[in-house]
């Protein structure tokens, strides 16, 4: 039986005013086959650059847009891929989601996020049940799969693709490349060459791997240098843990510029310091981590480091089409954390005192 014809849909073309617009006439406004307009829409590697720049931009002119409703019944394919989470945790990456939707969609598919939540057994069972091609055409996890695949795999084939990206545990901690500290060293660097010789840090929780290895690289890099740390406060990511280190160590421990593990506490940190009378950044210079907008309204905008969280939701993706589109050649370099991380500077951090000028 043939499967009856549905365009794809999109904006009217300029030459058909009222309809939208469909695969042929992104071909045609393109100068290529409407096969190529497909493959661009498959995200195909092996794509020319300049040709699929052509097609992007008329995809772009037309506001063409896949009906994925069509697409399936043609393929046989859902036009689906399922983003695994851990379900224990309050925190959604939101950045990571946000970057691993829009690759996505541009690609034509749409993006379910699915929680594991139970005991071994009844992990492995929804596991079972998106393995199966009716329901997505791949699974890209954010938590480690490796014993609910197992499990399923005891009794029948896995038939979807999966990639796994990133490490968290089931508070969505992260660990591995998230959790890289490699830009607390450029921080400490940066203020040391600002004139600063005594440090403070105020951490984050120490059952977070990322908070360990923000307090193990300053450490590290303070002692590197020859600085001295002040310091060191526990804290636990939130603003009132920042305040009470700047009050009740911090403004008294003689150090001239603070290492916050994270921008909610440095927030803190520079409000605990003003409330007791010490300038930032005249006498305290504070640096933040996340890039949080709030800290651009700081009095004074907080200096920062930037985590390009969004570009790595958009490459796990890109890594499943990879997969989905069958392409067996050699896999693009993986994400480094010089990648995903970036000083902000902003008002917060200056010269040590004495040194201005």
């Amino acid at each position: 039986m043939r499967t009856p014809h549905m365009p794809e849909q999109g904006t009217a073309p300029p030459d058909h005013p009222g309809r939208p617009a469909t695969i042929h006439h992104v071909a045609r406004l393109a100068g290529v086959s409407h096969q190529t307009v497909s493959r661009f829409l498959r995200n195909d590697p092996a794509m020319r650059p300049e040709t699929a720049r052509k097609v992007s931009r008329a995809v772009d002119e037309l506001g063409y847009r896949p009906n994925l409703a069509a697409r399936s019944m043609r393929t046989r394919r859902s036009n689906r891929i399922a983003v695994i989470l851990p379900d224990a945790t309050n925190f959604v990456p939101a950045g990571v989601l946000s970057g691993a939707a829009a690759a996505a969609h541009e690609a034509g598919y749409l993006l379910d996020i699915v929680g594991l939540a139970g005991d071994a057994a009844e992990r492995a069972a929804r596991i079972g049940t998106l393995l199966q091609p009716e329901h997505v055409d791949g699974i890209l996890s954010f938590t480690p799969l490796a014993e609910n695949l197992a499990a399923f795999a005891r009794t029948t084939t896995p038939r979807v693709p999966v990639v796994i990206d990133g490490q968290y545990d089931d508070n969505m901690r992260s660990r591995g490349l998230l959790a890289d500290a490699t830009a607390a060293a450029d921080i400490v660097e940066h203020l040391a060459g600002l004139g600063h010789r005594e440090f403070a840090h105020v951490a984050g929780p120490p059952s977070w791997p990322s908070a360990r290895n923000r307090r193990a690289v300053y450490e590290a890099t303070v002692a590197r240098l020859g600085l001295t740390s002040r310091a060191v406060v526990e804290g636990d990511w939130s603003v009132r843990s920042g305040f009470e280190g700047a009050v009740g160590v911090i403004a008294g421990s003689g150090a001239t510029a603070v290492f916050a593990a994270n921008d909610r506490v440095a927030f803190g940190v520079v409000r605990g310091l003003q409330s007791v009378g010490v300038d930032v950044p005249g006498e305290v210079s504070v640096f933040g981590w996340d890039d949080e907008e709030m800290g651009r309204y700081l009095d004074p905008p907080l200096s920062t480091v930037r985590v390009d969280r969004e570009r790595q939701g958009r490459e796990a993706v890109r890594r499943l089409l990879r997969v989905l589109a069958g392409d067996s050649g050699p896999a693009p370099e993986a994400l480094d954390a010089t990648a995903l991380h970036r000083l902000v500077l902003r008002g917060s951090t200056g010269p040590a005192p004495g040194r201005a000028g």
